[in-house]
């Protein structure tokens, strides 16, 4: 598969099978995702891998803190809360280091690692496996953060759900690029 055929083939893939996945095949998307271009060769991503009980961990810690926020809601809430990280077999959760150095700043890292993120989707297309990336409110949950590894104010910016596509979506067009582009010549 050449890689533009990569780009505008790939999609979203949200429904997954259980079934695990051999470690080498993780580890590939992480080689993956550690290709990413970064500024000064910093590498400010961090990956974290959930599979078996790391992933009932971190939902117990979801439910935890969705509980605490939410005093008031009912146990189908924080069931449906702790069986997020359940929905795939495997969890990669993407963080970024702060700036180490004065010449780099906050975002060239952030994109490194949203890079980082493009990177492991792509790959997973490429090894016939599915895979949807998701942020949302646990990205910026200090408790998760902490589960995690991550300091509070570091960001995460994506958990990327992966393993054997359970469904395939259709196909759709996607929009273009040109009514986000201005030429200048």
């Amino acid at each position: 598969m050449d890689v533009i055929e990569a780009i505008h083939g790939r999609l979203t893939i949200s429904k997954l099978k259980q079934e695990a996945l051999p470690r080498e095949m993780i580890e590939k998307l992480l080689s993956a995702g550690a290709q990413a271009p970064n500024h000064h060769k910093v590498r400010p991503w961090r990956f974290v891998v959930l599979t078996g009980d790391g992933r009932k961990k971190l939902g117990d810690v979801m439910a935890a803190s969705f509980a605490e926020r939410n005093p008031a809601a009912p146990p189908e809430g924080l069931d449906k809360t702790r069986a997020l990280p359940l929905r795939a077999p495997v969890v990669i959760a993407v963080g970024v280091d702060h700036p180490a150095d004065a010449r780099i700043i906050e975002i060239e890292n952030v994109s490194a690692a949203s890079a980082a993120c493009q990177n492991i989707l792509l790959a997973a297309n490429a090894l016939g496996l599915g895979a949807i990336w998701r942020t949302g409110e646990w990205a910026r949950d200090a408790k998760v953060k902490e589960f995690l590894g991550f300091d509070a104010d570091q960001y995460i910016v994506g958990f990327i759900y992966v393993g054997y596509p359970d469904v395939f979506p259709e196909p759709y067009l996607r929009q273009g690029y040109e009514d986000r582009t201005v030429w200048v010549e």
